[in-house]
């Protein structure tokens, strides 16, 4: 099972091929919205050819493409790809021919459906920005206040009578709220990533025409300012709320599993599991270690408006080392449009001519060509960013660093060294007090080694309740804290005292 598992990812990929733009790739696309456009489609090479006849005369697909004897090989490379199964029906035929043409079936898969489905959908996406669904955040937040009085109510209904119709009916609402509310989430968090990446797209451009930097100030300082309060506003309630419904979670999925097991590869709705509500519970709050899409977004807006100043101030003073030409450009363009064959051809040769090359650097001190040597074969002349951008060789900017500096490597080095060597004293001493780390005093250096296993330990806890552990993989060290009510963990170090409530706390070290 195991080299299956590997190749599984590779093979799943392929499922992508025929979107390649190769050769038939058309072909190919219409025969898999043939095939996705109804349910349970299981259409032989005949039926396929038949349909494709319409996109041919359409112009769709290339001519012959719909030929019968084009369409088999199409389908077996499907197949080979694995986005079409094999299947066979009983069939009439009066040749081999007919036979073999009719009585192989095919069929759609399960994610080449999810591929051809994505696909339409990108292709259907238009060029602009997404309107953030910011709507959904106040439907999550009643969402999640009337799940809890559901979740009491089927509680209490299970208890009494786990097969009565009243807590059939609970557990019925129950699903429905969690799922509504699952799908509220996704289509959020969807606009906002579109939303977002549109706009990265957009503020990575160096120029920008007047009027697009209008429109994006306009998005910036009203749209997104809207957003972001919105965001804001709502995400204390929803992340209250969900800390409220943690201790339930148990509850809640059980009532939410059927009465019969399911297959272990059977695809659940969003909501069934626990690693889909710390997903949701992940994009509204902030955890150690893991900070929320809340602050993730935040921080981008933040970023954005950065961006889109230093793209005014580009703009409005000119400066950079490639000033922009966008004007001229534009302006050599009309020139173009409104002008007839001959003065195209005469403004051609003068904005783009070339002529007769002439030399304005000074010649170099030695000159290894010969007069035998093309002027195109001989060395190229690096040529600087001042004179390239602005026509200018006159020097600016302050000395370039000493690429090669010995004295300066060693000295780095030698620091390096010093560190590691402190680093492994350091973890000597933590793990000599291991043992009984109480009763030893620490050194600067090993509280410091202890604290930042510490606080990564601390970061993989959810709750006091849970357990941490971390690692310096280089030493070998290890640190466990493991809960323990009513404990007073004290160490002793030359610059004061580290004290830890209700918490053990064990040091290992691989090899010792």
């Amino acid at each position: 099972m195991e080299p299956q598992q590997e190749t599984d990812p590779e093979r799943r990929l392929q499922l992508y091929a025929y979107l390649q733009p190769r050769e038939h790739h058309r072909t190919y696309l219409a025969i898999m919205r043939l095939f996705t456009s109804t349910l349970l489609a299981d259409l032989s090479a005949g039926e396929v050819s038949a349909a494709l006849a319409s996109a041919e005369r359409e112009g769709r697909i290339d001519i012959g493409e719909s030929h019968i004897d084009v369409v088999i090989p199409r389908l077996r490379q499907l197949v080979e790809w694995g986005n079409l199964v094999l299947g066979r029906r009983e069939t009439i035929a009066s040749s081999i021919a007919e036979f073999q043409q009719g009585s192989m079936r095919y069929q759609v898969g399960k994610l080449a459906v999810r591929v051809q489905r994505d696909v339409d959908a990108l292709l259907r996406v238009p060029e602009g920005a997404r309107e953030v669904s910011r709507e959904l955040l106040p439907a999550i937040e009643r969402g999640l206040a009337e799940l809890g009085e559901t979740l009491a109510v089927a509680t209490a209904r299970a208890q009494a009578d786990p097969r009565s119709l009243p807590a059939r009916r609970a557990r019925e609402q129950l699903a429905e709220r969690v799922t509504t509310l699952f799908l509220q989430h996704a289509e959020l968090a969807a606009t906002v990533r579109d939303f977002y990446a549109y706009l990265g797209q957009i503020l990575t451009r160096n120029h920008l025409a007047p009027d697009e930097i209008s429109g994006f100030r306009n998005l910036l300082v009203e749209y997104i300012q809207v957003v972001v309060e919105d965001v804001l506003r709502h995400t204390p309630a929803i992340a209250t709320a969900l800390a409220t419904l943690k201790p339930a979670r148990g509850e809640l999925l059980r009532l939410l599993s059927p009465d019969e097991p399911l297959s272990p590869t059977m695809e659940r709705t969003r909501g069934r599991t626990e690693a889909d509500w710390q997903e949701l519970a992940d994009w509204f709050a902030d955890r150690p270690g893991h900070p929320s899409q809340v602050t993730a977004l935040r921080e981008a807006t933040t970023r954005a408006i950065g961006a889109l100043l230093a793209t005014v101030r580009r703009a409005t003073t000119g400066g950079g080392l490639l000033p922009s030409r966008r004007g001229e450009l534009v302006r050599l363009a009309a020139w173009f449009d409104a002008a007839d064959a001959r003065t195209a051809h005469d403004l051609y040769a003068a904005a783009f001519g070339l002529y007769s090359a002439r030399n304005l650097l000074p010649a170099p001190e030695h000159d290894a060509d010969d007069e035998h040597t093309p002027w195109a074969d001989g060395p190229a002349i690096e040529v600087s960013v001042s004179v390239r951008g602005r026509g200018d060789r006159g020097a600016r900017g302050r000395p370039s660093r000493i690429m090669d500096d010995p004295i300066t490597e060693q000295g780095l080095l030698a620091q390096a060294r010093a560190a590691d060597e402190l680093r492994e004293a350091a973890s000597a001493e933590l793990a000599a007090a291991a043992r009984d780390i109480e009763a030893a005093v620490l050194s600067k250096q090993a509280l410091s080694a202890l604290c930042e296993l510490l606080t990564l330990a601390m970061a993989q806890r959810e709750s006091a309740e849970d357990a941490g552990e971390a690692t310096d993989q280089v030493r070998g060290l290890t640190l466990t804290l493991t809960p323990a009510p009513g404990r007073v963990t004290r160490i002793r170090s030359r610059g004061g005292a580290l004290t830890l409530r209700d918490t053990a706390l064990a040091i290992s070290r691989a090899g010792a």
